[in-house]
């Protein structure tokens, strides 16, 4: 079962670095997003994009994959590697599967193909942007798995070990459940959102990291029922 004080609310307000080579492209979604109440930084390329990330705080990178001084997947290796809590937006015109499973495997929370729809878009980032949980002392428990909701950590005995925001809201998700299993289409509705691809695999993804950073054996596959916390 799980223990906790209170639930603890979500922040809207976030930053947002857009990161493509094409003006046009990039004044677009840059309006779209001004019009829709976020703050906007802009980059016209990897060098520049890596430069700004470690100077600013956003809450979501949205990153295209084709630039002329850096590939998109090596800009989203040094941005994770650099912030591993970063959530990253990918926007490309790339649309083959080995590209989207390796952008997701590099830690990027989402993949958005081009052409696409500007309400789509506005709705993953709003997914995205839900917030981060405050800085507080608070922790969730379920069995020996304790969650630091303020610092994004988790422990099941043998220290903290840090997680991103989507690690922490599934895990958060399957230990308000714990005991039960919960359906791949329950989590994608409940972190993803509604209007998230229901055949994506982020889901398996995240849960992939999170096996290996707690325990393979921490969250148990329900064959035709989902995922079940183990503890």
């Amino acid at each position: 079962m799980i223990t906790a004080d209170r639930l603890v609310p979500y922040s809207e307000s976030s930053r947002i670095l857009l990161v493509d080579d094409e003006p046009k492209i990039r004044g677009f979604i840059a309006r779209a997003l001004s019009a829709a109440g976020y703050a906007i930084d802009c980059a016209s390329g990897g060098e520049e994009a890596l430069k700004f990330a470690s100077t600013g705080d956003y809450g979501l990178v949205i990153l295209d994959l084709i630039m002329p001084d850096m590939d998109g997947r090596s800009v989203l290796t040094k941005l994770i590697r650099e912030r591993p809590e970063q959530s990253v937006l990918v926007l490309s015109c790339l649309d083959d599967v080995t590209t989207k499973v390796t952008c997701l495997d590099l830690g990027a929370h989402d993949y958005l193909t081009k052409p696409f729809s500007l309400e789509e878009l506005l709705a993953r980032v709003r997914v995205q942007l839900r917030g981060e949980p405050h800085q507080t002392g608070e922790v969730l428990r379920a069995g020996e798995l304790v969650l630091d909701v303020g610092r994004l950590q988790a422990d099941i005995g043998t220290g903290p070990v840090a997680l991103t925001r989507l690690e922490f809201l599934l895990l958060r998700e399957l230990m308000e459940h714990a005991g039960q299993s919960v359906r791949k289409e329950q989590l994608l509705a409940s972190i993803w959102g509604y209007d998230f691809d229901p055949g994506s695999n982020v889901v398996d993804v995240c849960v992939r990291r999170l096996r290996s950073k707690l325990g393979f054996d921490l969250i148990k596959t329900v064959r035709g029922a989902g995922y079940q916390l183990a503890c």
